[in-house]
């Protein structure tokens, strides 16, 4: 292997080829951004005096990573072309806030604007589908370079929508075959047990849940009808990046008390026993282990437990 089929370069040279190709898309290489006269650099300082109050010039040397010297001739320019203003803190007398003048936000507006239609035209190739596509890619780089704080609301939980039968099916063949190896038979079982439950589903005595983190499905359960009498959790997984949030053991609790709710006495469970997450979390709200058996399924020699919860 020589040096340049090195992975590492590889991914390198990936990334500087989707660097070439998105500055060129949206113009970050002409002379003027958007056919204005402004740089790229300058429009972002402008885009940062728009959008926040009370801003000093070392907030825009922090904030975008710029050469205090470099800030420090540019807000003099605007300052002579009447674009910016400067007025002491309260704070601090020494130091002054800067704001766009009634000039600087009208020579700003065409440029927002022109922003706005360029971005609005790239996403108009696309089809809704591919659009959403694009932004979810956009936020996963945000998510790995940037540095992001931790949301205030760690997820959520929200009903069944379509196009989470599919994509369930896919996170919990694809997580089962990496942790455990199981084969293709457990993702061909997972979508037999959904396929039934859309079909068959009888909401006065059947629910999901799915837990939502910043507009993706990290986690869900199902409790289905066995009997009158008896209820059956089934399904729960949590996604590996969502882990050590409580999302199993919320989503365990809001199946007992839906079962409560609607009179069943006994909720069941079938699992495995190398599934040591799910199992804590099944002793730790009173689930009591009443049978296990050896059995040869999903490619893999495993014990099944069977676990219930007396309501």
């Amino acid at each position: 292997m020589t040096i340049h089929d090195h992975p590492g370069n590889k991914r390198i040279d990936a990334v500087r080829a989707f660097n070439r190709f998105y500055t060129r898309q949206i113009g970050l290489l002409d002379e003027g951004l958007l056919k204005s006269p402004f740089s790229l650099t300058e429009a972002r300082v402008l885009y940062e005096l728009a959008h926040r109050d009370g801003l000093v010039a070392s907030d825009l040397v922090r904030d975008l990573g710029l050469d205090p010297g470099y800030v420090s001739r540019l807000l003099k320019k605007f300052e002579e072309r009447g674009l910016v203003e400067r007025a002491a803190t309260e704070a601090d007398a020494r130091r002054s806030s800067i704001a766009l003048t009634p000039a600087g936000r009208e020579a700003f507006a065409p440029l927002n604007q022109d922003s706005h239609d360029q971005v609005r035209a790239l996403l108009d190739r696309l089809a809704p589908t591919d659009q959403e596509r694009l932004v979810k890619a956009m936020r996963t780089v945000q998510d790995l370079l940037g540095d992001k704080p931790e949301p205030k609301i760690p997820y959520i939980l929200r009903p069944l929508q379509v196009g989470d039968i599919g994509w369930i099916t896919h996170r919990q063949g694809l997580i089962y075959a990496q942790d455990y190896g199981w084969d293709a038979t457990y993702e061909a079982l997972v979508a037999e047990i959904l396929g039934e439950f859309v079909k068959n589903f009888v909401p006065q005595w059947e629910s999901s849940w799915i837990a939502e983190r910043e507009g993706e499905v990290v986690g869900s359960v199902f409790v289905m009808r066995k009997s009158p009498k008896v209820a059956k959790l089934r399904l729960l997984y949590v996604e590996p990046s969502a882990r050590g949030l409580g999302i199993g053991r919320r989503l365990v609790d809001e199946c007992i008390a839906f079962s409560r709710a609607k009179g069943y006495k006994t909720l069941t469970l079938w699992t495995n026993d190398i599934l040591g997450s799910a199992r804590r979390i099944y002793q730790a709200v009173g689930f009591k282990l009443a049978e296990e058996e050896r059995h040869h399924s999903f490619g893999k020699d495993l014990v099944g437990q069977t676990w219930n919860l007396e309501l």
